[in-house]
């Protein structure tokens, strides 16, 4: 049987959830640096004993809190969503099995078994945003099909986006007519693969 990617893709509205990473080195930075570039009002909070220079200053750029202390359970309380980003995988594991306990979606840094969810490649053009999982394979193939996204889409996609929903909120009918009446419209934005012989 031929492998899949089983993976749900999902877009989650950050600026709403309650989000907590722990580890304020590269590993961390990384992820903050990935969650604000793509969601720049997410509600984060960083947790460390110490932090770069580099992630101190990502933060205060985007009004993220940052609480220099050891972990402790306690600090999942109230949150949505975990990201473990520490050098020490032991730790990384324990936060993983008390983030476990409350429910919460947890990301343990390079730990694959341990990730309830991972950070993929993201392309961003306006209201358009196309997330890109290789389900942990090939990291570069999801690289350059984030290129190959940005280069083909339009720069003015967000013009054709708000006359589509213009367009939408107009039509009469019930949910089936509307349906097939913003199918019709938007055929021609289907890509043909025309094989040459």
């Amino acid at each position: 049987m031929e492998e899949r990617n089983e993976l749900y893709p999902v877009f989650l509205k950050v600026n709403k959830l309650n989000i907590l990473i722990i580890g304020g080195g590269n590993v961390g930075l990384e992820k903050l640096h990935f969650l604000l570039k793509s969601s720049p009002n997410a509600n984060v909070e960083v947790l460390a004993k110490g932090f770069l220079p580099e992630t101190l200053e990502l933060a205060e750029k985007h009004g993220v809190k940052v609480t220099k202390r050891r972990y402790r359970s306690k600090y999942l309380k109230k949150r949505h969503v975990v990201i473990a980003a520490t050098n020490d995988t032991k730790l990384n594991k324990k936060i993983y099995r008390h983030a476990k306990k409350r429910y919460l979606l947890a990301n343990i840094a390079d730990t694959p078994d341990l990730c309830d969810f991972y950070m993929g490649g993201i392309v961003n053009k306006g209201y358009v945003k196309i997330a890109i999982s290789t389900n942990g394979k090939s990291p570069t193939t999801a690289k350059r099909l984030r290129e190959f996204f940005e280069e083909v889409i339009p720069e003015n996609i967000n013009q054709m986006v708000e006359n589509l929903n213009e367009y939408r909120k107009s039509i009469k009918g019930d949910f089936e007519d509307k349906v097939n009446q913003m199918n019709t419209i938007t055929e021609a934005l289907k890509v043909k693969n025309e094989r040459n012989d």
